[in-house]
C-alpha cells in the first residue's frame, strides 16, 4: 500500500457512520451508537496508520516511534469493539451479555495498558514509518509489545469468525446473513493480517528477511479486512434504505393526490395573492415530498383568507344533518367541515376577500396534514 491507500479505508468507514449517524434515534440506540464507535475507532486507525499520519505524530510528540504504540492501541480497539457490538448485536440474557461485554473491554483494556508500558521501557530510537514490527523485531520489551498487539488481533479475528458462524446457523433472512458473512470475511483477513506479520517476525529470529510480507502484504490484508467488515455492520441499513426511500416517496405522492379535492375547491382563493400575482408553483420534476408541502401551506393560505367567511352556524347545521344521517361523531365533524368550506368559498367568490376586515367567527377547520387529508377526503364524498 502507497501512503494514499490508507486514507482509502478510513474514508470507506466515514460512509456508513455518516449514514448510522444520520438514522432517525441513533444517538438514543446503544446497539447503534456501538456501530458508530466501531466504525470511527477503524477510521482512526487506518488514519493514523498512514506513513504521513505517522511522521505528524511523531514530530508532534518529540518521541521517535510514538505513533506504533498509539496505532497498535486503536487497532486493538477495533478488536474489543467489534467483539462487544456482536456479543450486544447476539443478544442473550442480559446478565450474561453484560458479564461477557465487561471482560471484553477489561481484557483489551489491560491489553493496550500494557503495551505503553512495554514501549515505555523498551529502546526504539529509529523512526521506522513502515517496517518498524520487523526492525524490532529482537528488541527487548518492544519484541513482547509487537506480539501481544499481534496475538491480539489474531485472537479477535478467530472469535469473531467463531461468534459469526455460530450465528449463521440460527438466523434466517438475506440481510442478517450477508452480513454475518461478510464480517466473517473481514476478521479472517485480519486474523491473516496478524499471521503474515506474526511470520515475518519469526523470519527475522530466524535470520531471515520476509519484511515486504509485514511491509506490503500484511497492511493490504487489512485494508481489505476492514471495508468488507464495515460493509457487513453496515448491510442492514443500506439493505432497508431504498425501500424506506420508496415508501417515504409512496407516503409523499399518497398525501399529495388526497389533497388534490381540497386543493381544487380552494384554487379560487389560493390562485392569486392580495396584489393579484399568481402563486409559486414547484416544478413537476420536484420530489414528492416537496409538492405534498407545497399543497399544503397553498391549503393553509387558502383556509386562513377565508377564515372571515366561515360560519359556525353552516358548520352546525351540516353536523347536525350527518349525525342525522348515521355518521359517527368524528365523521359529522369532518363534513360539516367540508361544507362550511365550500360555503366560504362561494361567499368570498361573491363578496371578494377584502369585504370582511374582521375575524371570523370560526377558526380553520383543519389544523395538521392528516385533518386536511380528511377534510379532503370528505370534500371528495360530497363531489362523489
Amino acid at each position: 500500500m502507497n501512503d494514499v491507500s490508507y486514507y482509502v479505508p478510513a474514508a470507506a468507514m466515514a460512509v456508513p457512520l455518516v449514514l448510522k449517524s444520520r438514522a432517525p434515534g441513533s444517538w438514543r440506540d446503544p446497539l447503534l451508537r456501538s456501530v458508530c464507535a466501531l466504525l470511527l475507532v477503524t477510521a482512526l486507525a487506518f488514519t493514523f496508520a498512514a506513513p504521513p499520519t505517522i511522521v505528524a505524530v511523531n514530530r508532534l510528540t518529540g518521541v521517535p516511534n510514538a505513533s506504533a504504540p498509539l496505532v497498535y492501541s486503536l487497532l486493538t480497539a477495533v478488536c474489543a469493539a467489534s467483539l462487544v457490538l456482536m456479543i450486544s448485536w447476539r443478544g442473550g440474557p442480559p446478565g450474561a451479555t453484560r458479564r461477557l461485554t465487561v471482560r471484553c473491554t477489561a481484557g483489551f483494556g489491560a491489553v493496550i495498558a500494557v503495551m505503553w508500558v512495554l514501549f515505555a521501557l523498551g529502546d526504539a530510537p529509529v523512526e521506522r514509518l513502515r517496517d518498524f514490527d520487523t526492525y524490532y523485531a529482537s528488541t527487548p520489551f518492544v519484541r513482547e509489545m509487537v506480539l501481544l498487539y499481534l496475538f491480539s488481533l489474531l485472537a479477535a479475528g478467530v472469535a469473531m469468525n467463531v461468534l459469526c458462524l455460530r450465528w449463521l446457523r440460527r438466523v434466517g433472512g438475506r440481510p442478517l446473513r450477508s452480513s454475518l458473512l461478510l464480517i466473517a470475511l473481514g476478521f479472517g483477513f485480519c486474523a491473516l493480517y496478524a499471521v503474515a506479520k506474526l511470520t515475518a517476525v519469526a523470519a527475522r529470529w530466524a535470520g531471515g528477511n520476509l519484511d515486504g510480507l509485514s511491509t506490503w502484504g500484511a497492511p493490504a490484508l487489512a485494508a481489505c479486512g476492514g471495508v468488507l467488515s464495515a460493509a457487513g455492520f453496515s448491510l442492514p441499513l443500506l439493505w432497508s434504505l431504498p425501500s424506506r426511500l420508496l415508501g417515504d416517496a409512496w407516503s409523499a405522492w399518497r398525501s399529495y393526490h388526497a389533497l388534490a379535492p381540497l386543493w381544487r375547491e380552494l384554487r379560487p382563493v389560493s390562485a392569486a395573492g392580495d396584489d393579484g400575482r399568481a402563486a409559486v408553483r414547484v416544478g413537476w420534476w420536484s420530489p414528492p415530498s416537496l409538492r405534498a408541502v407545497q399543497r399544503q401551506a397553498e391549503i393553509h393560505d387558502a383556509l386562513l383568507a377565508l377564515c372571515p367567511h366561515f360560519d359556525p352556524v353552516v358548520r352546525e347545521r351540516a353536523r347536525a344533518a350527518a349525525v342525522a344521517a348515521g355518521a359517527g361523531a368524528e365523521r359529522a365533524r369532518v363534513a360539516a367541515d367540508a361544507v362550511m368550506v365550500v360555503a366560504a368559498v362561494r361567499a368570498h367568490g361573491t363578496a371578494g376577500a377584502s369585504a370582511a376586515d374582521g375575524p371570523g367567527t370560526a377558526g380553520p377547520p383543519a389544523d395538521g396534514p392528516e385533518d386536511l387529508v380528511r377534510l379532503s377526503r370528505a370534500l371528495r364524498a360530497m363531489r362523489g
